[in-house]
């Protein structure tokens, strides 16, 4: 962990020296975003968070930056969106191009999941960021022929596994920061001694994550909100304690996702509840929506209306 730090530190500095993204900040920019498509898909957040890491060279590279393309992928013959051209394997070839890096990362989901050549790889437990490493490479996302390497090389030396478990890579940083470096006290003892909750965003939303032992009016109190706004705002009943790492909303969700995101395949355990929280979507017009009451929940492999009325 020291050696992280130290290595967060060095990064930090370098970026502030030649004016670009250090992966670092790269990854604390947009974790949040791997994590929203790995609830959305099971691709586990960080294989997503090792392969934008490694395709925008963390947000650097032209394509990113002019295109907002930070998977580095090109057009196929049925893309009918907006299009640029580079050299890469060929000269002038088509690369995809979007409005924001959040349309990149919705995209990245979608073709890996439209893409037979990827389906099997959606059988490997969630947690297996060596096996996707080593599928996509077998698969050809990319040519290089180490590609499987690279990916598990930046997944264990940023421990972004530990996003496939929702634990951000903020936390992570903060972590190494309040390690006690006394010889009399045990290094395991960690200080949080203001326990704040910085504000980021999840589906366009502002939202926060829960500490363990939250209650909606700490949480409330500290952003000055009423508790009962957030009950409503999330959905849930007078008295319900998030867990620790749940994400909370903050403000009221939206009635239906973007065009973009039109349904979901419901896997195991899932409740229409957890399906309204993944994509922030309030929940009463989600029922509505799947002609649904409330109380009632879906099957394993039903799909879930987020943007029209299911036919």
């Amino acid at each position: 962990m020291k050696n992280i730090f130290i290595l967060l530190v060095f990064l930090f500095s370098a970026g502030i020296i030649t004016g670009q993204n250090t992966r670092a900040e790269y990854i604390s920019k947009y974790q949040l975003l791997a994590i929203e498509e790995m609830n959305r898909s099971g691709i586990p957040a960080s294989i997503t968070m090792a392969q934008a890491c490694l395709e925008s060279a963390d947000g650097n590279s032209e394509l990113s930056k002019k295109s907002n393309n930070h998977f580095g992928i090109k057009c196929k013959s049925y893309w009918t969106g907006k299009k640029v051209y580079y050299d890469d394997d060929e000269k002038n070839e088509c690369f995809r191009k979007y409005r924001t890096v959040e349309e990149s990362y919705i995209d990245h989901t979608n073709f890996l999941t439209d893409n037979p050549r990827y389906f099997d790889l959606f059988k490997l437990p969630a947690d297996d960021y060596v096996g996707w490493a080593k599928g996509l490479k077998k698969a050809g996302y990319a040519t290089a022929r180490d590609y499987d390497k690279k990916l598990i090389k930046i997944i264990e030396d940023y421990q972004l596994y530990r996003l496939d478990y929702r634990i951000s890579f903020d936390q992570l940083t903060a972590s190494a920061n309040t390690k006690i470096n006394n010889e009399n006290i045990s290094k395991t003892l960690m200080i949080n001694a203001f326990r704040t909750h910085e504000v980021s965003e999840v589906n366009g939303l502002k939202t926060v994550i829960a500490n363990d032992g939250d209650t909606y009016e700490i949480i409330a109190q500290e952003l000055g909100l009423k508790e009962w706004e957030l009950y409503k705002f999330n959905d849930q009943t007078r008295g319900y304690r998030p867990q620790a790492n749940e994400i909370v909303y903050v403000q009221q969700k939206n009635r239906k996702t973007s065009k973009q995101i039109k349904s979901h395949r419901v896997h195991a355990n899932e409740t229409m509840h957890y399906i309204s929280q993944v994509y922030g979507v309030r929940l009463k017009p989600l029922l509505k929506r799947n002609n649904m009451k409330r109380g009632d929940e879906p099957q394993i492999g039903q799909l879930i209306y987020l943007n029209k009325k299911a036919k």
